[in-house]
């Protein structure tokens, strides 16, 4: 005989009615059990399954329906929404109410018991379904946590490598690269060269002067040139970098807007470096904006820090690679036109410093990157005017 059936309980004996209904209960539990602990499925997959299951453990199938409600998702057995008699179970994870376990009749003359048509067991297992649920969902987050700090882990293992095998390529070139330039500029001041051999020999120190900034932002990455800290005022670092950057974005259509705090604290660094970070991040910016556009930087105190804003009406950052922007070599540019070292070397510096940094991106409408520098102990703020 099917366990599962449901025949009228005044037809049977009260005790085999009753253990019927344990037994529709238990499968319940250990079908939901076991969709739950497959592996090889998503929590989506097994929260849908799992509420399929329900209708079938309660005393009346044929008009039950089942929602399990979790987070932003719903996965329902039936249609919910015509349930007249309802019944719920709180989803806690954590202490937090993350969603609910709810039961439901289509049918509205049902005989009473414990809760409405419910009997009292039921109260117990959905109950238990919940509380089944919310024990699986923090497992679940667990594990992801516990991956998430598993790639962290790679990625700083690989980043660490990265740095000492640059940091040792850069200090091997970077004594042959100044013989090169050293004796370029040289050559440079001989009279009579003739017009080719003096632009051959203008082309080999520009192409020197820019492989030894490349070697200094390997090394500044690989963290071999200690930061200089000394208090640091971010409103006046805005003012140098736009400076040395606005004559050539006017050229190419660009328009820089300061929105600086008149009451800025100082931060404890090195002025180099954050100097360093702001024209790395503009001229990030300018190169993303096609045609003419708006770079914005503001500046502001928060309760506890110093927030950098550098937004641009650019191209903005696909989605798929946003989250690589900040390795080492990772470039989008043409072979030639970019190192993918900028951001980096922002983010190495911003990290040195004890900051944070945060971009969002919406493509074709442009990107903003949010740093965030910590206060400098017992320095009070200062107005732009008394920085300049």
């Amino acid at each position: 005989m099917d366990p599962t059936a449901n025949p009228n309980p005044e037809e049977i004996n009260p005790t085999e009615w009753a253990l019927r209904e344990r037994v529709k209960e238990l499968a319940c539990l250990y079908e939901i059990a076991r969709i739950l602990g497959d592996p090889a499925s998503t929590l989506d997959s097994q929260l849908s399954g799992a509420v399929s299951i329900l209708p079938g453990a309660w005393q009346f199938p044929e008009s039950c329906v089942a929602r399990i409600c979790f987070d932003d998702a719903e996965y329902e057995a039936g249609s919910f929404a015509r349930s007249i008699h309802q019944q719920r179970a709180p989803i806690v994870v954590y202490n937090e109410a993350r969603g609910s376990v709810e039961v439901g009749y289509t049918t509205k003359d049902l005989p009473q018991a414990f809760e409405g048509p419910f009997l009292e067991e039921e109260r117990k297992l959905i109950e238990n379904i919940a509380r089944q649920i919310a024990i699986h969902v923090e497992r679940w987050e667990v594990e992801l946590h516990r991956q998430g700090l598993e790639e962290q882990l790679r990625h700083a293992d690989r980043l660490a490598t990265i740095g000492q095998f640059a940091a040792g390529v850069a200090h091997e070139i970077n004594e042959p690269l100044g013989s090169i330039l050293g004796f370029a500029q040289l050559a440079l001041k001989s009279p009579n060269l003739g017009e080719q051999l003096n632009a051959d020999l203008a082309q080999i120190v520009d192409a020197a002067l820019r492989a030894r900034e490349i070697v200094r932002k390997v090394l500044l990455f690989a963290r071999q040139t200690p930061p200089q800290m000394a208090p640091c005022n971010l409103n006046r670092v805005v003012d140098e970098a736009i400076f040395l950057l606005e004559a050539s974005g006017e050229r190419r259509g660009v328009e820089f807007v300061q929105d600086l705090s008149s009451d800025l604290p100082e931060v404890h660094a090195d002025p180099v470096q954050m100097r360093q970070v702001l024209v790395n991040l503009l001229v990030n910016a300018v190169q993303a904006i096609a045609g003419e556009g708006t770079i914005t930087v503001q500046t502001r105190s928060a309760e506890d820090c110093v927030e950098l804003t550098v937004a641009d009406t650019g191209c903005g950052i696909p989605e798929k690679i946003i989250r690589k922007i900040f390795d080492p070599f990772f470039t989008t540019k043409e072979i030639g036109e970019g190192t993918g070292l900028g951001l980096a070397v922002v983010h190495g510096i911003v990290i040195a410093h004890r900051g944070t940094i945060q971009v969002s991106s919406e493509p074709g409408k442009g990107s903003q990157f949010l740093v965030r520098f910590p206060r400098s102990p017992g320095v009070t703020a200062r107005t732009r005017g008394e920085n300049r």
